[in-house]
């Protein structure tokens, strides 16, 4: 039992840092930022800091924490997101009703919570140290997908704004930089793909296994504003015959003609982003864009989207290094150039493949509620990789697998084509 009780020490420090960075992501909303719900897949930010609160205390301190006193019995219910076997969870798509608890209680909600967890960590119950190190990494992991969540709804509650609301006028400018695209080739073979080592992973990503390649090429960088602006010049969003016939339907009903935020002003292209309206940056990977339009831009490209398996190949032994959280743009940014591998695989955006998000041979999920996480998303949603400019550095990894609706466009979404060898 000493090395979980050892551990425990560490996961109370990244503990106390996770939780502040959640704070200070909320700290430039308002009052009323905060209660927002922009669409159903939005959730309001106070909703966000509320329920990573509830997932604590649902998982670890109810069960481990003696003598412990929820603050309020009806939150169990209200901030439950998905667990099914856990209760009856508050429906998604009308969060955004629940104006009480105020924004005000919520923060004495996360206040209640980090006293309590301060004391399970300092002093936990040595028979169950072991299961309290894997909850409160997986807790931190969750609070992690979150604050990547708070931005993405943060952006889309503030662009239904039309005076353009600014998030943050101190975001580091992104650099200048133009880099072509070079198709770089990789052997076919029998992979090893999935996580095997130590470390944390989501039971999605296990267990380890082989997959057979076949050669293939993937471009140097994803594709760029300037590049998508050539697809969308060229008709891209007029020609059915480039898209997939789910994804024309979303063309027409919901009128797209380009990627989301986008808007064309005195005969030029902005973008809405956390900085504000913004000129768009030609040379920045193109971003929020669906699955669909993904799928049609590859298609116009003569190319076609990597699988998960071929991403995974490209990125394994890379250093896991880019455009995160932490480095302030909050935004794509030009590629700079750097050796002869793949630039940007990591970081800036998260990459759509050709993958349904399906288990892999010989998956378990977690035993009891926890068990919920992932596995039960296993149908109709599509891989993305690699992370992006509002995933904490910490977070990602090679084998790590997100997923989304393949018409969602609302995360930070882009392209990156390959073909055949």
């Amino acid at each position: 039992m000493q090395p979980a009780l050892d551990q425990l020490e560490h996961l109370l420090a990244c503990y106390r840092q996770v939780r502040a960075t959640s704070e200070a992501l909320c700290a430039p909303l308002s009052a009323e930022d905060h209660v927002v719900q922009s669409m159903p897949d939005v959730s309001p930010p106070k909703w966000h800091l509320a329920h990573v609160s509830w997932f604590f205390e649902a998982f670890l301190l109810r069960p481990y924490l003696n003598g412990y006193r929820p603050l309020d019995e009806a939150y169990d219910h209200l901030f439950n997101s998905y667990y099914e076997t856990h209760g009856t969870p508050f429906p998604r798509a009308r969060r955004g009703l629940i104006s009480r608890p105020g924004t005000l209680e919520v923060y004495q909600f996360r206040a209640h919570v980090d006293e309590a967890m301060e004391q399970l960590l300092s002093r936990p119950p040595v028979e169950h140290a072991g299961e309290i190190v894997r909850r409160v990494e997986l807790g931190l992991q969750h609070e992690q997908q979150h604050q990547e969540l708070l931005l993405m709804d943060i952006k889309h509650i503030l662009a239904q704004n039309p005076l353009h609301p600014v998030y943050r006028d101190d975001l580091s400018p992104p650099p200048l930089g133009h880099e072509h695209l070079r198709w770089l080739g990789y052997a076919g073979g029998i992979y090893n793909i999935g996580h095997g080592g130590e470390g944390f992973a989501f039971d999605c990503e296990r267990p380890r296994h082989r997959e057979f390649v076949e050669p293939f090429q993937l471009a140097s960088r994803p594709a760029t504003n300037g590049e998508y602006l050539s697809f969308i010049a060229d008709g891209g969003y007029a020609r059915s015959d480039l898209w997939l016939s789910d994804g024309w339907a979303q063309v027409i009903q919901g009128g797209w003609h380009a990627p989301l935020y986008w808007q064309r002003r005195d005969d030029a292209w902005h973008e809405m982003t956390l900085g504000g309206l913004r000129p768009l940056d030609l040379d920045a990977p193109v971003c929020h864009l669906s699955f669909y339009e993904a799928d049609a831009y590859a298609r116009w490209s003569g190319a076609r989207l990597p699988t998960e398996a071929e991403w995974e190949v490209a990125a394994n032994g890379l250093a896991v290094r880019g455009n995160f959280l932490e480095s302030d743009h909050l935004q794509p940014v030009a590629a700079e150039p750097e050796g002869e591998g793949p630039l940007q695989l990591f970081g800036d955006v998260w990459e759509w493949t050709g993958s349904a998000y399906r288990p892999y041979p010989g998956f378990r999920p977690l035993e009891g509620t926890l068990g919920e996480y992932n596995g039960k998303f296993m149908s109709g949603q599509m891989v993305l990789r690699g992370g992006c400019c509002a995933t904490p550095e910490s977070h990602i990894r090679s084998s790590y697998r997100n997923f989304f609706q393949p018409a969602m466009r609302w995360q930070f979404a882009g392209v990156r084509l390959a073909r055949e060898a």
